[in-house]
Protein backbone atom coordinates (compact mmCIF):
# COMPACT_ATOMS: atom_id res chain seq x y z
CA UNK A 1 0.00 0.00 0.00
CA UNK A 2 1.37 3.09 -0.99
CA UNK A 3 0.95 6.29 1.60
CA UNK A 4 0.52 9.58 -0.99
CA UNK A 5 2.94 12.20 0.05
CA UNK A 6 1.46 15.64 1.61
CA UNK A 7 2.31 18.77 0.49
CA UNK A 8 3.70 20.62 3.74
CA UNK A 9 1.87 23.83 2.64
CA UNK A 10 -1.46 22.36 3.02
CA UNK A 11 -0.92 20.50 5.79
CA UNK A 12 0.26 23.72 7.50
CA UNK A 13 -2.78 25.95 6.48
CA UNK A 14 -5.24 22.74 6.94
CA UNK A 15 -3.64 22.76 10.46
CA UNK A 16 -4.74 26.71 10.91
CA UNK A 17 -8.12 25.86 9.51
CA UNK A 18 -8.61 23.36 11.53
CA UNK A 19 -7.42 25.09 14.85
CA UNK A 20 -9.45 28.24 13.81
CA UNK A 21 -12.71 26.23 14.04
CA UNK A 22 -12.06 25.44 17.61
CA UNK A 23 -12.18 21.14 17.04
CA UNK A 24 -12.71 19.67 20.57
CA UNK A 25 -9.96 17.58 19.61
CA UNK A 26 -6.48 17.97 18.68
CA UNK A 27 -5.22 17.71 14.87
CA UNK A 28 -3.68 14.04 15.85
CA UNK A 29 -6.67 12.95 17.31
CA UNK A 30 -8.89 14.36 15.21
CA UNK A 31 -11.38 12.77 12.76
CA UNK A 32 -9.55 11.54 9.17
CA UNK A 33 -12.59 12.97 7.66
CA UNK A 34 -12.06 16.70 9.23
CA UNK A 35 -8.76 16.64 8.74
CA UNK A 36 -9.63 16.10 5.12
CA UNK A 37 -12.03 19.02 5.10
CA UNK A 38 -9.65 20.94 6.38
CA UNK A 39 -6.58 19.96 3.71
CA UNK A 40 -9.51 20.62 0.93
CA UNK A 41 -10.71 24.13 2.10
CA UNK A 42 -6.45 24.57 2.03
CA UNK A 43 -5.91 23.65 -1.19
CA UNK A 44 -8.86 26.18 -2.40
CA UNK A 45 -7.56 28.85 -0.19
CA UNK A 46 -4.20 28.14 -1.74
CA UNK A 47 -4.84 27.89 -5.17
CA UNK A 48 -7.61 31.36 -4.89
CA UNK A 49 -4.42 33.04 -3.48
CA UNK A 50 -1.92 31.75 -6.48
CA UNK A 51 -4.86 32.92 -9.04
CA UNK A 52 -4.84 36.28 -7.16
CA UNK A 53 -0.89 37.07 -7.17
CA UNK A 54 -1.05 36.00 -10.87
CA UNK A 55 -3.32 39.21 -11.16
CA UNK A 56 -1.46 41.51 -9.28
CA UNK A 57 2.12 40.22 -10.35
CA UNK A 58 0.37 41.03 -14.36
CA UNK A 59 -0.92 44.27 -13.25
CA UNK A 60 2.41 45.44 -11.40
CA UNK A 61 4.45 44.44 -14.96
CA UNK A 62 1.53 46.17 -16.69
CA UNK A 63 2.19 49.71 -13.80
CA UNK A 64 5.92 48.85 -14.93
CA UNK A 65 5.39 49.49 -18.51
CA UNK A 66 3.84 52.18 -18.40
CA UNK A 67 5.77 53.90 -15.64
CA UNK A 68 8.90 53.48 -18.47
CA UNK A 69 6.51 54.33 -21.68
CA UNK A 70 5.86 57.88 -19.86
CA UNK A 71 9.59 58.22 -18.43
CA UNK A 72 10.86 57.75 -22.03
CA UNK A 73 8.06 60.11 -23.13
CA UNK A 74 9.29 62.73 -20.65
CA UNK A 75 12.88 62.34 -21.90
CA UNK A 76 12.34 63.26 -25.00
Amino acid sequence: MSKVRADPTVELVARAIYEAEQHVRSWDNGSAHSRERSREYARNAIRLLNDDIGVLLFALNEAVAEHSRQSSRAAT
